[in-house]
């Protein structure tokens, strides 16, 4: 079942560590975002295979955008 990785906040994305078809575990830091100067990392909530990356370094993001989906 595919579950959707949503931004909190209003950020731009600073790293992509994550990548389709990669197995994350719980904690593992998916992403690196930059929001009013402080950088925030995106975990894996949960455990399972990236199926796809939404977004790209530089891309600024809005609250409630879908940043990447969990096969």
């Amino acid at each position: 079942m595919a579950e959707d990785v949503v931004a909190e906040i209003v950020a731009s994305v600073l790293e992509v560590r994550a990548r389709a078809g990669q197995q994350v575990d719980v904690g593992d830091t998916l992403f690196l975002l930059e929001s009013m100067k402080m950088e925030i990392p995106v975990l894996a909530e949960e455990s399972g295979t990236i199926a796809d990356i939404k977004v790209k370094v530089g891309d600024v993001i809005q609250a409630g955008d879908t940043i990447a989906v969990y096969e």
